[in-house]
């Protein structure tokens, strides 16, 4: 009886073998990923509005504590190297001046008189009639009276330099931008008393949000417009990124190098600006989408069928860059056209089958 079961159920075990019947495995049904297309071109703005400033913007003040006498310029006066933006009540110093200058002409005729002496006592101990002791006595008189020289000249160069500190000039040339003090005010020393914002070197500044930010590296070229005149037009180069965001705003301060400007590009004035047709912004992704940032960074890109409608997942390492906010910059790994999967990024398998992208 036993023997008769095991053989029915071999049977029915190699029926659909005999018939020519194929077992076929369950396919895994492709999940759907959320994904982002690398572009360096979409993602953030390519236009923006800035305004020229001076590269280069000075507080200038006197090194003296005392009362301004005169204050000959107002803001927006434009200046040149060497004039004169303020000066100090100059009374005292002159004072001081005078009594270095006598303090000079006297030790000047005490090194007289010692010098006098000493070549007495020298003549004296040749011819017999005095002592040595005497001609030692001169030459440390005369040591005295020219250290005595030497001291009431550099009280006298001194009193000059402190003098001198009493006229504020322009440094270079550039245009008053503010005034803090005015003829009559007591400042102390090093107290900001006019602002100098030169023009030799001009830039634009403009303010961008962090994700705009991210893709704008240093050296990226500008095509930049008067806002006033259209027909007038600059190359700027980007310089810098402030690398704190503004705690209002949370924007970061851009500054742009202008390149032979224009004299209608005068401080103040509003441009337009936007990215030269040969820039090559940076690829930026959020930063949710990197596999392990403080180790080997590495991203899910998708390799697609033909259809497009599934692919295969493959992990690539990556080089960060810089973070701006939520956005990083890829410096190394993927390129332009590459799918990189930006969420449950930590529950995909290499090889793994997914279904069509959808963008965030």
């Amino acid at each position: 009886m036993k023997t008769a079961l095991v053989l029915t159920l071999l049977a029915n075990l190699a029926a659909p073998v005999l018939a020519g019947e194929t077992a076929t495995p369950a396919q895994p049904t492709p999940r759907p990923v959320v994904s982002e297309i690398v572009d360096t071109t979409a993602g953030y703005r390519s236009r923006f509005v800035g305004i020229v400033a001076a590269r280069a913007e000075t507080d200038l003040g006197f090194l003296l504590a005392s009362t301004i006498a005169e204050r000959p310029v107002e803001t927006g006066d434009l200046v040149s190297k060497g004039d004169v933006l303020a000066r100090l009540d100059p009374e005292d110093l002159d004072t001081n001046v005078r009594a270095a200058e006598a303090g000079v002409q006297v030790a000047t005729a005490q090194l007289r008189a010692a010098r006098d002496a000493e070549n007495r006592a020298r003549t004296l101990l040749n011819s017999g009639t005095d002592s040595a002791t005497r001609l030692e006595d001169a030459e440390r008189a005369l040591t005295a009276a020219l250290a005595t020289v030497e001291q009431a000249r550099a009280a006298l160069a001194q009193a000059r330099d402190m003098r001198s500190f009493a006229t504020l000039t322009a440094p270079q040339d550039g245009v008053i931008t503010r005034t803090n003090a005015e003829a009559g005010a007591s400042v102390t020393s090093g107290q900001a008393v006019v602002v100098l914002a030169g023009t030799e070197m001009r830039e634009i500044t403009l303010d961008v949000v962090e994700r705009d930010a991210a893709a704008l590296n240093e050296g990226l070229m500008f095509d930049a417009t008067l806002a006033a005149n259209p027909a007038v037009t600059a190359k700027a180069t980007l310089r810098r990124i402030d690398p704190v965001a503004a705690s209002s705003t949370r924007t970061r301060r851009v500054h742009l190098t202008l390149q032979d400007p224009p004299e209608g590009f005068r401080l103040g004035a509003l441009v337009h600006v936007s990215l030269a047709a040969t820039a090559n912004p940076d690829i930026t992704l959020d930063h949710d989408a990197v596999l392990d940032p403080d180790g080997l960074p590495a991203v899910w890109v998708v390799q697609r069928d033909a259809g497009g409608q599934t692919g295969t997942v493959h992990r690539k390492a990556v080089t960060l860059g810089a973070q701006f906010g939520p956005r990083v910059r890829i410096t190394e790994g993927i390129a332009a056209g590459d799918e990189v999967i930006t969420k449950g990024i930590h529950s995909l398998e290499e090889g793994q089958i997914v279904g069509p992208g959808v963008s965030q």
